[in-house]
């Protein structure tokens, strides 16, 4: 028998989350990526002048510099505001996209939405608002959702799944059923593109056939690697039956490179964002190679984040000199050359 557990709210447990993914190691204990199996092609005589590589791609009918994503993280707390400024201002001076994390607590309560509004710091970039699917089977509607768009002035909506973590938790949401209708309804209501995004599992292929027939715009593969969530919310648990429970679980999913390759194959026409324990502009080339149209990264920006704009900002302009560089040195001038480029795999 397992003793009654105190509600958290959702801000509160946004903060437990913030705070665990700084102070412990949440990194998937044995399973990798599976990137560090394949390698860019070295050309030792590129005949390319450097200067003259172009990162630039457009994603959702949006320009950007270079094919990054600051992927979601958090929002709804006071310490989230900063984060999410510091990103944004970085975002907006590098050109690349940037993703929120949960809204829910924002739209439960408006007091919450500030750490989402934006766009004084970040006018120009490619912004997802994100909002967890599971929400659609606990009394949100279209108008929900379109409130997390319309206090981000967000060009697209996140539709995160995250399964596993609501699973493992203890006050966590587990009425999965009958979501696809809802989802399909969702696409046609709202006044944006959605992206369906996992969180560190990856999808399978029967999950990506029924969500493209829904209307969904691209899919954030997410894969297994990077930030284990059930780690994650094993840090949380209040007593060791729900730690035990969520420790099991702490190599489930799809590497992030097979992750990549389950979509492409399974919905070649839906846009790819690659994540899931991408962790430089080396690994963002390599998805690129495999079929995804941007990279994105949270882990690697959180800790900058809480510093500073500066050190986001230097963070986002390593990533795209690695980047620059391979592609230098497997010979790709631009982000569709890198997207015809044969991977070796070893």
């Amino acid at each position: 028998m397992t003793e009654h557990i105190q509600e958290p709210t959702t801000e509160s447990r946004k903060v437990d989350h913030i705070k665990i993914n700084l102070e412990k190691n949440v990194q998937f204990p044995n399973l990798t990526t599976g990137l560090e199996r394949y390698f860019l092609p070295h050309r030792a005589l590129p005949d390319i002048d450097m200067t003259c590589i172009d990162l630039s791609t457009r994603f959702l009918g949006k320009e950007l510099q270079a094919p990054i994503l600051i992927s979601s993280m958090t929002g709804g707390t006071q310490m989230a505001e900063t984060i999410n400024r510091n990103l944004a201002v970085a975002a907006q001076a590098h050109g690349v996209a940037m993703g929120l994390g949960s809204q829910r607590a924002a739209i439960e309560s408006l007091s919450l939405a500030q750490s989402f509004r934006l766009r004084q710091y970040a006018p120009d970039i490619l912004l997802f608002a994100n909002v967890g699917v599971i929400q659609l089977n606990y009394g949100f509607v279209a108008e929900h959702f379109q409130r997390a768009i319309d206090m981000a002035e967000a060009d697209a909506l996140i539709l995160h799944f995250n399964v596993l973590q609501e699973a493992v938790q203890p006050e966590g949401d587990v009425n999965w059923n009958g979501l696809l209708p809802k989802i399909e309804k969702l696409c046609r209501d709202l006044s944006v593109p959605i992206i369906a995004k996992e969180v560190g599992w990856g999808f399978d292929s029967k999950t990506l056939s029924q969500l493209a027939n829904t209307g969904i715009a691209a899919v954030d593969v997410a894969g297994a690697g990077g930030t284990s969530w059930s780690e994650v919310e094993y840090h949380r648990a209040p007593n060791a039956f729900h730690a035990k429970v969520a420790a099991a679980f702490a190599n489930w999913g799809y590497p992030t490179a097979e992750a990549i390759q389950i979509a492409k194959t399974t919905t070649p026409n839906l846009p790819i964002i690659a994540s899931g324990g991408i962790k430089n502009g080396v690994d963002i080339a390599k998805t690129i190679a495999l079929g995804a149209e941007i990279g994105g990264m949270a882990a690697t920006f959180l800790r900058s984040a809480t510093e500073s704009v500066e050190a986001v900002s230097e963070v986002i302009a390593i990533t795209k000199k690695q980047l620059q560089i391979a592609m230098l040195c497997s010979g790709n001038t631009t982000i569709n050359d890198l997207k015809g480029c044969q991977l070796i795999q070893r």
